[in-house]
Formats: structure tokens, C-alpha cells, sequence
């Protein structure tokens, strides 16, 4: 048991810092293999590479700012300009705390409330959903980089291409102008893989470096400072993570988000964020694993997977005779507790396995960039290739790779473009589900409780992002001039 954790851990660190082959396709890959162990080795394998995969996204988007998961996003945002610092080091030291800690919360939340807490994640319907949607899309005022103009550009950029493919509730194709290879849509890895990954080399490409480290890393301890500034964003983005990783739907990359838009309102310098701040790593990274954790509570209780490599996971229950729900618990009870057991085994073992493994994705840091640059676009080409076999997505990958290009250039804004493609299908499909539900009337989202609830906290937190955003321009104008008059 203890072995096939420490496997899974490592294969899902491995997983995670290679950009495009994410949790999804490494368990749908090893699960065949794990039909030949034991059914609980086999799952506590599988989940090992699912929550280790979440913690090895962020060591190559605070090192090299690509993303290796879709939720290590926000990470870069932060991670990378600590890099820039020399403070690489302890952001790595601080990212894998902040998952130890995060991941740890979520289990306790399953050992001692699954399923009270699934049974209110069921109270969220359609209505529910279309609210936390408006929630999160109010992200994009925070995360705007100055200019609200070009964020909401970019975000209707983003939800434009989420529009291609194949209609939620017709299931007619839609925007393909009659190209077979649009009708599936575009892909959410080729996009990230582009606006990241291959953006990053062109930018190496530019500026003519040597090798692809930014600096000397530092320690990657964190000092007594770092973890003092970080503990309260690891709690919050922990929170935040687990109880909306108890919703179908809501994942990391929604979760980390959230979390780190959180960490903005509440910190009493917004303006440092995205210039290098130790929070604005440790509270996504919190999120990102706390909600890996959560998604185990609905998928045990009740039988309903939160995110695609739960599902898979679910698939993989099946196969070996298990059903989830509440009789689990009770027919399989040695089953159950043995895998909750072997998380916080495998939160440990990632701690312990990952401090010591940074110096070796440092060291790849060092390699000279005329190799690295190279192998970088071959993982791409592998990553984009290999989530539908497609020569398209890999197309599409070095097209926004060249679109990442001149948006960095032209100092346009990419978050929000990514964050609009992630929700743009949720809230589609809630809205559409909301309008059946009411027979043609949207105010159903009011007459719900909790739905309404949602909606006034989404109209305070924009009026907060509005007057934070505008705050921090006037700080940034400020230090400006003081530049000028100190020139």
C-alpha cells in the first residue's frame, strides 16, 4: 500500500511538470495496468497520481512560467516574477507546503464530514451554478493588468472560442464554417500549451537566453517571514478549494482562481500582486489541492465525480465491482478508510519527495537554452497531440503560441482569455438548465436562496475589484513619477 502511494505520488509530481499530460490521461493511460493489483493498491495508485499531478503543475510555473496543469495558472502570475527575484527557491519551498497543508484539511473534511457535505452539495442546482459563474467571471476586473478594456477584450476573445463546437443543448455543431476539425471544438491543453509554454520560448527566442534559469533560486526552505506571510493564505485558499471542490463542475483551475482573487481583496498591498508576491503562490496552491481532496467526497458518497480524472477514477470503482454511494462505507468500509488513509500517507510522501526533487528541476534550469528550447516544444507537440490524437491541437497550439507572442509584446492581458474559456461552457450550460427550470424566467436565480445570496456577494466583490483596480493605478502612477523625479 505504502509503495503504490509513494508510485503514484512520484508518477503525478512527474505528470504534472510536463506540460499537457495532466492526471487525465496519466490515470486513463495506468488504468489498465492497475487491473492487475488488489482494488484498493490499484485506487490508491491512481488517486497518489491525481492529487501529486495537482503539486507537480506549479514547479515548472514558478521556474519557467509554463503551466504544467490548467490550475497552475495563477501560480505563474506570482511564481515567476519571484523566480525573476532569485526567490524561486522559496516559492517552490511554500508551493509544496501549502499543498501538504491544504491537502491534509481536505482529507480531514472527508474522514468527518463526507456525507453531510455531499448531501448539501446536492442543494446546488442549475440556478446555484449560474450564479457561482457570474462569481467567477468577476475575476476578470482583478485580474485585468491595468486595463479593464483590454480584459474584458480578451475575455469575450476567450468565451468566443469556447462558443466553437458543438451546442450544449442542441448538440448541433456551431462556428465551424464547415471545417470538420472545428466541430469538436477547441481544446483547453493546446490553448494553455500556447499561451504559455511555446509563448515562453518565443520570449527566450527574443531575448537571446543562455539558459533558461532566471537567477539563482535561493533556498528552497522558506524563511520564518515567508511562512508567516503565507499560513493565513493557505487556510483561505484551503477553505475555498475544499468546499467548492465539493461541487460537480468546480475545478482547480476555477478553484486556484477564486482563491487567489481572494488573497488580492484581502491583502492590504493588492498592488504587489503579480509582481512577485509569496502569497499569490501559496493561496492558489492551497486551493489546487485542497479541491483535489474535496472530489473525493461526492465521488465516495454519493457516486459523483467533480472533475474528468475523478470520472475516470469512478470508471475504475466499477471495473473492480465497487459502487460509491453511501453503501460503500458500509459494505467496503477496510476499502474506504485504507484509501483515505493511504492520502494522507501520499500528502506526506510529496512533501518529503518533492523539497529535495526541486534541485533537480532547478538543475534543468541550467541546461543551455539552444537544447532546452527544443526538448520544451517536443513535450508541447507531445502534450497537445495526445489529449484527442489530433495534428489540430497541435496547430491550434502554436498558433496561440504566436498569439501569446503579441500579447505579452502588446502587454494584453491572457488571463482573463483563459479564465473566459474555462467558464464560458459551464455558464452556458447552467443558464440553459436555469431557463428550463423556470420555463422561460431567469428570475428563478432570485427566488433561490443561495443563488441569490451568491449573486449580491458577485455584485460586491466587482464594485471591490473596480475600486482595488483603480487603487493600484494610482499607486502604480504614483511610484512612477517618484522613478522620474528620483531620474
Amino acid at each position: 500500500m505504502l509503495l503504490m502511494a509513494a508510485m503514484g505520488a512520484l508518477i503525478g509530481t512527474f505528470v504534472g511538470v510536463l506540460p499537457g499530460l495532466g492526471p487525465t490521461s496519466a490515470i486513463a493511460i495506468l488504468l489498465p495496468v492497475t487491473a492487475v493489483l488488489e482494488p484498493t493498491q490499484g485506487v490508491i495508485m491512481l488517486a497518489g497520481i491525481y492529487y501529486g499531478a495537482m503539486y507537480g503543475g506549479s514547479t515548472t510555473a514558478i521556474l519557467l512560467n509554463i503551466p504544467g496543469e490548467i490550475s497552475s495558472v495563477p501560480t505563474c502570475l506570482d511564481g515567476y516574477p519571484l523566480a525573476k527575484k532569485g526567490k524561486g527557491g522559496p516559492a517552490l519551498g511554500i508551493s509544496a507546503i501549502s499543498s501538504f497543508v491544504a491537502g491534509i484539511m481536505g482529507v480531514i473534511g472527508l474522514v468527518f464530514f463526507a456525507p453531510v457535505l455531499a448531501d448539501q452539495a446536492l442543494k446546488f442546482g442549475p440556478p446555484e451554478y449560474f450564479a457561482l459563474m457570474i462569481l467567477a467571471l468577476t475575476l476578470m476586473v482583478s485580474l485585468s493588468g491595468g486595463s479593464l478594456l483590454k480584459s474584458f477584450l480578451m475575455g469575450a476573445f476567450g468565451y468566443a472560442l469556447a462558443l466553437v463546437g458543438l451546442g450544449p443543448s442542441s448538440g448541433m455543431p456551431r462556428f465551424d464554417y464547415g471545417i470538420s476539425k472545428l466541430v469538436g471544438g477547441f481544446d483547453m491543453i493546446s490553448i494553455i500549451i500556447g499561451l504559455f509554454a511555446i509563448t515562453e520560448v518565443l520570449k527566450g527566442i527574443e531575448e537571446k537566453r543562455q539558459t533558461t534559469a532566471i537567477g539563482k533560486p535561493g533556498s528552497v526552505y522558506p524563511s520564518k517571514s515567508d511562512l508567516k506571510k503565507s499560513l493565513a493564505p493557505m487556510m483561505r485558499g484551503g477553505l475555498v478549494g475544499f468546499f467548492l471542490g465539493l461541487l460537480p463542475g468546480c475545478s482547480a483551475a476555477i478553484t486556484s482562481f477564486l482563491a487567489y482573487d481572494l488573497e488580492k481583496k484581502v491583502s492590504k498591498h493588492p498592488e504587489q500582486f503579480g509582481k512577485g508576491t509569496i502569497e499569490g503562490v501559496a493561496a492558489p496552491e492551497a486551493a489546487n489541492n485542497a479541491t483535489s481532496s474535496a472530489g473525493f467526497i461526492p465521488l465516495f458518497s454519493l457516486g459523483i465525480p467533480s472533475s474528468p480524472p475523478l470520472a475516470i477514477l469512478l470508471a475504475g470503482l466499477m471495473i473492480y465491482g465497487l459502487t460509491p454511494g453511501p453503501v460503500l462505507f458500509e459494505q467496503n468500509a477496510m476499502f474506504v478508510w485504507t484509501v483515505i488513509a493511504s492520502m494522507f500517507v501520499g500528502n506526506a510522501m510529496l512533501l518529503v519527495l518533492n523539497l529535495p526533487l526541486v534541485w533537480l528541476w532547478v538543475k534543468l534550469t541550467r541546461v543551455p537554452y539552444g537544447i532546452m528550447a527544443p526538448v520544451i516544444l517536443m513535450f508541447c507537440t507531445i502534450g497537445a497531440y495526445s489529449v484527442r490524437n489530433n495534428l489540430f491541437d497541435v496547430l491550434v497550439a502554436y498558433v496561440f503560441g504566436g498569439l501569446g507572442y503579441l500579447f505579452h509584446r502588446y502587454k494584453w492581458p491572457v488571463v482573463p482569455l483563459v479564465l473566459c474559456f474555462i467558464l464560458g461552457p459551464l455558464l452556458e450550460e447552467s443558464f440553459i438548465q436555469t431557463m428550463a427550470m423556470g420555463s422561460g424566467n431567469l428570475f428563478i436565480v432570485w427566488e433561490r436562496p443561495i443563488s441569490l445570496v451568491i449573486l449580491i456577494a458577485a455584485a460586491a466583490l466587482l464594485l471591490i475589484s473596480i475600486g482595488l483596480n483603480r487603487r493600484t493605478q494610482i499607486r502604480v502612477k504614483e511610484e512612477g513619477r517618484r522613478g522620474v523625479d528620483v531620474a
